[in-house]
């Protein structure tokens, strides 16, 4: 290669960089986080401690992550236009104008077929559970989104199939415990989100967020707490009949549990009704001190559960 070769590549290098890093940013690594449900289905059976189960969730985790990263990509496609003309949204790698759209949708479709790629050496059913996760997610991007109630049911049944598929891929019996709880806890933090989008509707007016109306705030808090709280009725019921089955256990720390998630929650919507969550309760929670104070007593309580 010449020297003038050479010093093409080195000052196209950084530029590269940054578009690289401009599409990491767009599939929202923050937000793979939550596809550490998968695992859930390994805690509630009290098998945290097998190494070959920890591999196989891992690989849950990785195929869940690709499958969401691609559909970030996608809603960013959908809504690129409304995202241009939104104040915060107009930062994001694409509307910004720092990848394109056609770059956008070839790593889409990559990083799917990368996921179902993964979830392949899992088995079939749960392929399944991340192609219907991506049919659901792909409605709900098209206009799902703009129904009130099933915009925030579809998220939190989003969640669910976290929980089912990580079942699945370490070949756990399915609970309905489970599912149910993540249904109640989630549809509670989808609340939370479209509340504090309400937050910031300018006063007056007429104005709307995704179909929900400034005066439906009380409604929401009413419908959040409600599934909050029936989430931790879940869990207490669960943890009341693992007692009966075996109750020389460690099951009983689980109470601890259900305490320290009906503070959360009820700390969460303080946050949302004093307008302290401005988006996404998941991101808030992990800046939040005490979230974290909570997430590790819970995590702790769990490894001596378990």
């Amino acid at each position: 290669m010449s020297r003038a070769a050479q010093i093409r590549v080195l000052a196209a290098a950084p530029a590269v960089r940054e578009v690289l890093a401009a599409y990491l940013a767009a599939t929202r690594p923050r937000h793979w986080l939550k596809n550490a449900l998968v695992f859930l289905a390994l805690v509630a059976a009290h098998r945290l401690y097998e190494p070959h189960l920890l591999w196989r969730g891992l690989g849950a985790f990785v195929a869940f992550s690709l499958c969401a990263a691609s559909i970030y990509l996608f809603n960013d496609l959908r809504d690129v236009a409304a995202d241009r003309a939104h104040p915060c949204n107009r930062s994001r790698p694409l509307a910004s104008g720092r990848i394109s759209e056609s770059g956008t949708l070839i790593v889409a479709a990559v990083l799917l077929v990368a996921a179902l790629s993964v979830g392949l050496a899992f088995g079939w059913v749960f392929t399944g559970v991340i192609a219907l996760y991506y049919v659901t997610m792909v409605i709900y991007s098209l206009g799902a989104k703009q129904i009130p109630i099933l915009d925030v049911l579809m998220l939190a049944c989003g969640y669910a199939l976290r929980v089912v598929a990580g079942a699945a891929a370490m070949r756990l019996t399915w609970s309905p415990w489970l599912t149910a709880f993540c249904v109640f806890l989630f549809f509670s933090l989808a609340l939370i989100k479209r509340y504090a989008q309400m937050a910031t509707l300018p006063p007056g007016g007429d104005a709307h967020v995704r179909g929900y109306l400034r005066e439906d705030g009380v409604l929401l808090i009413a419908q959040g707490l409600a599934a909050g709280y029936l989430s931790v009725l879940v869990l207490a019921l669960y943890t009341n009949t693992r007692l009966v089955q075996a109750p020389s256990g460690q099951y009983g720390l689980f109470w601890l549990i259900c305490l320290l998630l009906l503070y959360w929650i009820s700390h969460m919507w303080l946050m949302a009704h004093r307008g302290r969550i401005e988006g996404d309760p998941v991101v808030y929670a992990l800046e939040d001190p005490v979230s974290r104070i909570i997430v590790a007593l819970t995590v702790a309580v769990t490894l001596l559960a378990v």
